[in-house]
């Protein structure tokens, strides 16, 4: 009896050898995919922060990560010696002022004294020398005021060109940024060439996040397919549950004749903060805009792996060396895949293309062991 049991069981009938899948989360912008590529995330505004000025460092107030606005401080030399030049201009332009108080009142008397001689002579109480005599001092304090103020234009230039050589010695951002690395610290001699031995160039390089596109390569016989302003998806593997939404922001009007290949920039129409320079990524080049209930993943599986009995949709569910015939929910076709709303779970796997002979509590061989 025990024999007749187990054989009705199928314990004494060989393994069906089948093929299984894995029943996986599909985004359905998949199905109108047109071309897919590999490429990195590239900020399009990236700076090596250097300063003017050969000059040591004496403070630093950013560090890797640190978030900074337009015209920021970044980092401040040493400048005792230009602050010494400022404070000489500043002095000189002291002088200059009081030299031009000091020449308008040597005007005011000696135009005095050459109206009083005027009308002195003009009476013939004076004589013509001592006329001659007030109208030079008068013409000479005129040109002594005209030299002053000169020299206050000079003065407020010098003083002027001591500010900015004072302001070349703080090291500010030039746009917002994130700081990507530090190139220097606190002690390092740094100059605009670079070149002097122990000396620093650049004190920090700073990108600009909001600028961060995909630099992907693109086939030269695939360039048909795309073109500017195409709509497009992006995946990160360092987020790779997230789809991100694109547009091709630029076609570079050049070739890699090493690749045969053509650059393809494509831009985040939503920065994310997880978004970081430098990270790979995957570009799907799509045929029309992803809509708003094609954002998330759908459970999905080969539609090869669906029978129908008696009106209902079922699978065979791979359960170790036997088969369970699950029924299943079907929903939306995603091109070759069936979107499945109950019956299954992602990551199961279910048989393809299942043999007549196949029946719930079958014994199976998978064809790849």
């Amino acid at each position: 009896m025990l024999l007749i049991i187990l054989a009705f069981a199928g314990v004494f009938s060989p393994a069906v050898k089948v093929d299984a899948v894995t029943v996986s989360m599909v985004y359905p912008s998949q199905t109108f995919t047109l071309l897919n590529a590999s490429g990195y995330v590239v900020p399009q505004r990236k700076a090596a922060v250097a300063a003017k000025v050969t000059g040591r460092i004496i403070a630093l107030y950013v560090e890797e990560g640190s978030r900074v606005k337009k015209d920021q401080i970044l980092a401040r030399l040493e400048a005792d010696d230009v602050a010494a030049q400022r404070d000489q201009a500043q002095a000189n332009l002291e002088v200059s002022k009081q030299s031009l108080e000091q020449a308008k009142a040597e005007l005011a008397d000696a135009k005095a004294s050459f109206e009083r001689e005027k009308s002195l002579l003009s009476q013939e109480f004076t004589t013509k020398a001592a006329f001659d005599t007030a109208e030079a001092r008068s013409r000479k304090a005129i040109a002594a005021v005209s030299s002053a103020e000169a020299s206050i234009r000079a003065s407020n230039a010098a003083l002027k060109a001591a500010n900015v050589a004072l302001d070349y010695t703080y090291i500010r951002a030039p746009f917002d940024a994130i700081v990507l690395t530090k190139n220097a610290d606190i002690g390092d001699i740094v100059t605009p060439i670079g070149a002097a031995a122990n000396a620093k160039a650049a004190v920090v390089t700073i990108a600009d996040l909001g600028s961060l596109q995909v630099e992907a390569d693109v086939s030269e016989s695939n360039l048909k397919e795309i073109k500017a302003g195409q709509p497009t998806e992006i995946q990160l593997d360092a987020v790779p549950d997230t789809r991100f939404n694109g547009a091709i922001h630029m076609i570079v009007p050049t070739a890699d004749r090493t690749k045969a290949t053509v650059m393809v920039k494509v831009k985040f129409l939503n920065i994310d903060p997880r978004i970081l320079p430098e990270m790979s990524a995957k570009v799907a080049f799509l045929s029309r805009e992803v809509h708003g209930d094609e954002q998330k993943p759908r459970l999905a599986v080969s539609q090869k792996a669906l029978k129908v009995r008696n009106g209902n949709a079922t699978v065979f569910l791979v359960k170790e060396s036997r088969v369970d015939e699950v029924k299943v929910t079907t929903g939306s076709q995603l091109g070759d895949m069936v979107e499945i709303n109950d019956g299954l779970k992602a990551g199961e796997k279910v048989v393809i293309n299942p043999p007549s002979n196949l029946r719930d509590g079958s014994r199976i061989k998978l064809a790849q062991q």
